[in-house]
């Protein structure tokens, strides 16, 4: 019993030192579970320290790339602003470049238009030049046409000039052979007479002294115009008669054709004494008589009419184509004037 008691008091104590050492075993393993799982949970936390403090580093590391980058981009953004007003002030400035360009380019325009319309204008002004060219050719070939006949015309003025101044010259030469004192006009070649020496006061016969006169001076005045150098070129042998003023036109009219009248009558008697019998017939063929009254009276200094010198009798000549001479000097006169117009109108057509 005791025995047995004692065998169940070793079961007993075994089975509790069997369950302590089982629960020592257990605690064991659960302290060492525990020091595990601190050691990994301290080694974990050492590395969640380490990762954290990696993180950190990182972190602050890349912070700083962020503060840096933030600052590169403040700074860029710094430039842009920089950058954007430049680019406002100098889109500002395109701008007005712009206006400027447009009215600059509107100036142009109406500058090519003006150039346009005076190219226009030069094209017409041209055509016009070509026009007055042309027309200018055709007055210059007619010009030159008119010139080679004025300058026939010219040569034979000459001639016929050349002829009455000779004619002129032999008239004082033969006077002054005969020792006459003869009032002989160097530009026409008329002789005057003075009708108080010719005829009494109003009266229409010749005096004695008259005739005297006319005898001397009537022959060597026809012998010299009838000679055979000059006899070709002769037109005419004027008498002319003139009065004063005084009286009545219709009066002194008559009295100075019957004056002139007397002059050539006498003249014609006195032919056969002077004159051959062809000489004779060109005398006839050849005389004029003319009264002319009043007209063209003698003027004194004082441009009053000197009424002795206003009577009188002109014996003077034409020669042939002496009104033709007249002609001639007014067209040439006419010609001359023209051609100062026509080189006037040329200048200024030149100027413009």
């Amino acid at each position: 019993m005791r025995k047995h008691r004692k065998h169940r008091e070793d079961s007993g104590f075994n089975v509790w030192r069997s369950y302590s050492d089982m629960m020592a075993g257990l605690l064991l393993l659960f302290v060492l579970i525990m020091c595990v799982t601190l050691f990994q949970a301290q080694k974990s936390y050492d590395d969640s320290l380490k990762e954290r403090d990696e993180r950190l580093a990182l972190q602050q590391q890349y912070t700083q790339e962020i503060e840096n980058q933030q600052n590169t981009v403040d700074q860029q953004a710094d430039q842009l602003k920089t950058q954007d007003e430049l680019l406002a002030e100098q889109r500002a400035q395109l701008e007005a470049l712009a206006a400027q360009l447009e009215e600059q380019k509107a100036t142009l325009d109406a500058q090519a238009a003006q150039l346009d319309e005076q190219a226009a204008q030069l094209d017409d002004q041209a055509a016009q030049l070509n026009d007055q060219s042309a027309l200018l050719n055709q007055q210059q070939t007619a010009l030159d046409e008119k010139t080679a006949e004025l300058a026939s015309q010219q040569a034979k003025i000459d001639n016929i000039i050349g002829v009455k101044a000779d004619v002129i010259e032999a008239l004082r030469v033969e006077f002054a052979n005969n020792n006459l004192s003869v009032d002989i006009d160097s530009q026409s070649g008329a002789m005057t007479l003075d009708s108080s020496v010719m005829f009494d006061y109003n009266e229409s016969e010749l005096t004695k002294e008259g005739r005297r006169v006319l005898k001397e001076v009537l022959p060597i005045y026809c012998q010299v115009l009838l000679q055979d150098q000059y006899v070709d070129y002769l037109a005419e042998i004027i008498i002319d008669g003139y009065t004063d003023t005084t009286g009545d036109y219709s009066y002194n009219l008559e009295l100075s054709q019957k004056r002139s009248l007397a002059v050539a009558q006498y003249l014609l008697a006195l032919q056969d004494n002077f004159l051959d019998s062809s000489q004779q017939e060109l005398l006839q063929d050849r005389l004029t008589v003319n009264g002319h009254s009043m007209s063209n009276p003698i003027l004194d200094e004082n441009g009053e009419v000197d009424m002795d010198a206003s009577r009188r009798v002109e014996v003077k000549f034409r020669l042939k184509d002496e009104e033709m001479i007249e002609e001639l000097t007014k067209i040439m006169s006419g010609s001359d004037t023209e051609s100062t117009q026509e080189t006037e109108n040329t200048s200024e057509t030149e100027a413009q």
